[in-house]
């Protein structure tokens, strides 16, 4: 009888040890596949290009700024997303000194805000592994001091450890609260187009599982 009860309480003792060994891994099974998602890509300045196009009664204005730098996590899995790019607001210029000046002084104020950025917060749809692929980035805007949801359909291309992104949007900045450079004689429009060339380095798990292919 007391074997009996001993062998009861040892067979009890050996499935709680086996319970726990499951829950063990399936923890670390999880926390590993969690961790194995998570992405960063690092912002190439120097191969970056950010243009602006402005129409007037006359022409279109055509300019350029300056990235400024930025990475951008992510985890592919859930399409968190955490980081930003930043475009150095004062490096505005449109090929007009005069036209610039006004550009800095009285619209951007770009002594008071030197800096325009993109936060993204989530990204919709997969960063291909290698090739072309298409996300939605939703993010905030932050031009002058002021924040502004956004939402954005971005082409991809992953080549090796390289990504390039063409980012393409328009700004009513009037709208949004910034002055209206109109004259009596030069009407301007009061959106402006932002096309963006982005391209830097991408490192985590999908670098990862290619290079262990």
């Amino acid at each position: 009888m007391r074997e009996s009860k001993l062998f009861r309480s040892r067979n009890k003792i050996r499935k709680a040890g086996t319970s726990l060994c499951v829950c063990a891994g399936l923890a670390l099974l999880l926390s590993g596949t969690s961790f194995a998602q998570q992405e960063t890509f690092q912002l190439d300045p120097a191969k970056t290009t950010v243009r602006f196009t402005l129409g007037d009664v006359l022409h279109t204005v055509h300019g350029r700024f300056q990235a400024k730098g930025g990475s951008v996590n992510f985890d592919s899995a859930t399409g968190t997303s955490s980081g930003a790019f930043v475009i150095d607001a004062t490096s505005g210029e449109s090929g007009n000194d005069g036209r610039d000046r006004k550009m800095h002084k009285e619209i951007l104020q770009s002594q008071k805000y030197p800096e325009i950025s993109f936060s993204p917060t989530r990204i919709v749809g997969p960063v291909p592994t290698q090739g072309e692929g298409t996300v939605q980035m939703e993010g905030i805007f932050r031009l002058h001091g002021a924040e502004h949801p956004m939402t954005l359909s971005v082409p991809v291309e992953v080549s090796g450890n390289n990504l390039s992104a063409k980012l393409h949007f328009v700004i009513p900045y009037v709208a949004w609260g910034l002055k209206n450079p109109s004259t009596f004689i030069l009407r301007v429009s009061d959106k402006v187009a932002i096309d963006i060339d982005a391209a830097g380095q991408l490192s985590g798990s999908q670098q990862d599982r290619t290079a262990s292919k």
